[in-house]
């Protein structure tokens, strides 16, 4: 797409177009299947069940807030200069909405207003998202080049869950991002409920295994035995006693 003669990059563009939190139609049959992941290497939005055929690409996860998709400001500012868009604190995280929210001026008392849309900001910010951003760029310096930075290495916050292929029940917590700060609690889509812990490093795992409702933290150099597992649950259940007849 050509705006003043200026091309989008691809991945911006479709960015801004695609669906998300909609069904993926490559696993319409399986649990936990919304598209709420975003690969800027092919330019589309996948679910989480897709994940593997694209792990070695460039992903970016979309999230909601009020009705309207979000991203990490963290994760965004490897790709765009963000400065002057207003971000939203969520769970601790500060997060952008990519596209414009349209807002009559009905505050009397705002003085500032998004420069393409006329929502009511907070001082400094002069954007309500990306998308009103991208426009004021491309009006007014008829050119995206300076504000985009290289970013050859983009993955998922280390609490995403991923769905196990052998069960839709069983989800295993993968560590994938490599220079995030500290691991952020998030509950993506409709999905409630979902259990984050600290990863010590990226080579570690938490299995929750099935029905058991039990953790085991993995690595390498520290393997959970049978043994372990056999003592865990009878130290959590005990033995049951019936009580005696009268």
């Amino acid at each position: 797409m050509i705006i003043m003669g200026i091309q989008k990059p691809a991945w911006l563009e479709a960015l801004y177009t695609q669906k998300f939190f909609v069904g993926c139609c490559f696993h319409e049959t399986a649990k936990k299947n919304e598209k709420n992941v975003y690969c800027l290497d092919c330019c589309i939005s996948i679910c989480p069940h897709c994940i593997p055929s694209h792990r070695f690409h460039r992903l970016l996860q979309v999230r909601r807030y009020v009705y309207h998709d979000v991203v990490r400001l963290e994760d965004l500012q490897k790709l765009i200069d963000c400065s002057n868009v207003q971000a939203y604190t969520i769970n601790s995280a500060k997060v952008v909405f990519i596209k414009k929210r349209p807002q009559n001026r009905q505050f009397k008392g705002a003085v500032n207003y998004c420069t393409s849309c006329d929502r009511s900001l907070q001082e400094p910010f002069i954007h309500c998202s990306l998308g009103c951003k991208v426009d004021f760029l491309l009006k007014h310096y008829k050119d995206l080049s300076p504000f985009l930075r290289k970013c050859n290495t983009l993955t998922l916050s280390p609490d995403f869950m991923i769905p196990q292929d052998n069960g839709d029940d069983e989800m295993t917590l993968h560590s994938t991002i490599v220079d995030s700060d500290e691991p952020m609690s998030w509950s993506s889509g409709s999905s409630s409920g979902s259990e984050s812990m600290s990863m010590a490093n990226s080579s570690d795992q938490i299995v929750r295994k099935k029905k058991s409702g039990l953790y085991l933290w993995r690595s390498s150099d520290n393997k959970v035995s049978d043994e372990d597992i056999a003592s865990s649950i009878s130290r959590r259940k005990g033995i049951p006693h019936r009580s005696p007849l009268c």
